[in-house]
């Protein structure tokens, strides 16, 4: 008997219904970044993200993952994902990784993450150490997506990346987590790779969704996973910052589902002009 394999391309109209939940998925964090400041708890940015995500009548995804009953990841400093909102507390110099989803009635997901850094004039040097690091893994992201945009294969995307990280220094790229296709799961394949693999990996062609996140360290790119068994942590002690987008690719070209204008100021200066989805 000739065994069944689910296709990682999707069509137009399944296309169409993955907008919704990545837009809910960017207010969700454009709710985080306008609370975002010294003294507010990682459990209140949590409160602010599902209220955006439940206001647009979408639902948290993160909490349909077994064991997580959060809206958000927020992991400060050395935790680098998977942080577990709570207690803790965003103080002065942190740079804060936020990662977040929504899910739609229809079952459709979107999946992204941003890193912030908040200011503090008393450590200049430190803070700008982690700005550097931020602005080098968004702009990485930005790398790997206009990658997606003329690749034959998708493990271009991983090239693109890691080429782009070394050139701005010495900073580590985690290999253990990567990126992944999205649709009716929030993980799903094909595997997305921030560096450089021997395979080629699958066609790039419409239909094709992938959520690209690049995870930059300061330092090394061991980790550990505490006992709480969800945040992932430096082992060298060293800041790291997260950034994912998901994106489509369609009969016209790509559009990033998770960026309110479907990353058109992300692209541009690449010279490309992202299409909506018709």
């Amino acid at each position: 008997m000739r065994s069944l394999r689910k296709s990682i391309y999707k069509s137009p109209a399944q296309l169409r219904l993955m907008i919704e939940p990545g837009l809910a998925t960017a207010a969700s964090l454009d709710a985080v970044e306008a609370l975002l400041a010294p003294g507010v708890t990682t459990l209140e940015l949590d409160a602010a993200a599902e209220a955006a995500i439940e206001g647009r009548g979408l639902k948290s995804n993160f909490k349909l993952e077994h064991g997580y009953f959060h809206t958000i990841c927020a992991s400060i400093n050395d935790e680098v994902v998977h942080g577990i909102p709570g207690s803790a507390v965003v103080g002065a110099g942190d740079i804060v990784s936020i990662d977040s989803g929504a899910i739609s009635s229809q079952g459709w997901n979107g999946d992204a993450a941003r890193s912030f850094v908040v200011d503090d004039p008393s450590r200049p040097d430190e803070v700008a150490a982690r700005r550097e690091l931020n602005r080098v893994t968004e702009q990485s992201l930005w790398r790997g997506i206009a990658a997606l945009y003329s690749a034959q294969h998708l493990n271009e995307v991983g090239a693109a990346i890691e080429e782009y990280i070394e050139s701005q220094g010495d900073y580590g790229i985690l290999t253990d987590y990567i990126g992944h296709g999205i649709g009716r799961s929030m993980h799903e394949d094909p595997p997305v790779f921030n560096y450089a693999v021997r395979q080629r990996g699958p066609e790039v062609r419409p239909g094709l969704v992938v959520a690209i996140e690049p995870m930059v360290t300061l330092g090394g790119a061991d980790t550990y996973v505490r006992d709480d068994g969800w945040t992932v942590v430096t082992e060298d002690g060293s800041a790291a910052a997260h950034w994912e987008h998901s994106v489509a690719v369609h009969k016209d070209g790509i559009w990033v589902l998770t960026a309110a204008d479907g990353g058109a100021a992300g692209l541009a200066p690449y010279g490309i002009t992202p299409t909506p989805i018709a």
